[in-house]
């Protein structure tokens, strides 16, 4: 049988269903942190040797790492430290070593006071690694009287938090690059993977929960979904029903493609590029980890990406990557491609964990 392959183009805007697709606008503070004199110039790393490098140096730290990022200017490492001599031990192996004031341990206190005492629709909060703080961010939907809760969680809280207000609403976005369609809505393709050795592909998870029955740009079927995780996570995989090409690459929307051959973590500092069906392809940065964000109605998503790509309804579950590597599924965000905004992105890795698929 003649293979059909889902046809590339900018599809329209997204029609009824969920939107999903919610991004804050974090701004970076500077953090109340010192840099460590060091005994020798830091490597020049690429993005994957210095995640790798993050790995390695965060078994070997435990309790003292406080967080690490990317310099993508330097192609450096910076590791935070909270003594001098695991600021020595990070120096050592190569990396970047600072000392700051709050440790690992007391951010993630703070996440957990925030979720127990500050779960507004319309918040957002993530580890900024380079602040060395957790940055809470209220969307405009968030009222006087709730805004007043959260700053005074986040006061209470001290220099582990600092709470910012953003322009844009966070919401979900319907509508790897390709559109796909279903019951009047519209996402995008993820990654192409295996499972069992039958073909599959993974895209965000408020699409699958609201849409079984894929279709492609011309409507016609391509897959079902298999599994799907919303809220708390955001992915969802879908087997393929009919002979389609599914190569394992990201459409670049210019007449060529990405090949992608594996998943990677992300890192913040990470250079990252977003493709999918209503804005195509943007650039932009990992600018925080383990992000929590409420989109309302009790549709709130732990564990995201945080970047400072924008994003439209129509591009939820579209492709991150960063060269040949997979490393997220468009989740949500606020903003636009316009004005610029920033957006929240599923970890891949994650997801093929749990449904034991892998890039292929």
């Amino acid at each position: 049988m003649k293979h059909r392959r889902i046809p590339r183009r900018r599809a329209a805007a997204a029609g009824a269903g969920i939107a999903a697709l919610v991004a804050a606008g974090v701004t970076f503070q500077t953090a109340n942190a010192s840099e460590s004199a060091p005994s020798a110039a830091p490597e020049t790393l690429s993005v994957t040797a210095a995640g790798k490098l993050a790995s390695t140096l965060g078994e070997d730290l435990g309790a003292d790492a406080a967080g690490t990022y990317y310099d993508a200017k330097a192609k450096n490492l910076v590791v935070n430290v909270l003594d001098e001599t695991a600021a020595k031990t990070v120096e050592e192996a190569g990396a970047k070593a600072r000392i700051v004031e709050n440790s690992l341990a007391e951010l993630k206190s703070a996440r957990t006071a925030l979720t127990k005492d500050a779960t507004i629709p319309g918040t957002s909060w993530a580890v900024d690694p380079a602040a060395n703080k957790v940055v809470v961010t209220a969307d405009r939907t968030v009222s006087r009287a709730e805004w007043a809760r959260l700053d005074k969680v986040v006061d209470s809280l001290g220099a582990t938090a600092e709470l910012q207000r953003t322009k844009g609403e966070f919401k979900p976005f319907i509508a790897g690059g390709d559109a796909i369609t279903g019951s009047g809505g519209r996402c995008s393709l993820g990654f192409n993977v295996v499972k069992g050795g039958q073909p599959y592909f993974i895209t965000a998870g408020h699409c699958t929960e609201a849409i079984s029955t894929w279709s492609d740009s011309n409507g016609e079927e391509i897959g079902t979904n298999e599994q799907s995780s919303f809220p708390d996570n955001d992915f969802g995989l879908v087997k393929y029903t009919s002979e389609v090409d599914h190569p394992s690459e990201v459409d670049l929307y210019n007449g060529s493609t990405q090949a992608i051959t594996k998943a990677a973590e992300a890192t913040v500092g990470m250079k990252v590029t977003r493709s999918g069906s209503t804005t195509q392809v943007h650039d932009g940065t990992v600018t925080g980890l383990d992000a929590t964000v409420n989109y309302g109605n009790g549709d709130i998503v732990n564990g995201l990406i945080q970047t400072d790509v924008c994003a439209e309804p129509g591009d939820s579950g579209g492709s991150l990557f960063s060269g040949d590597s997979a490393i997220g599924l468009t989740s949500g965000g606020s903003g636009d491609c316009t004005s610029g905004g920033e957006t929240f992105f599923q970890p891949v890795t994650e997801a093929l964990s749990v449904f034991g698929a892998e890039i292929g």
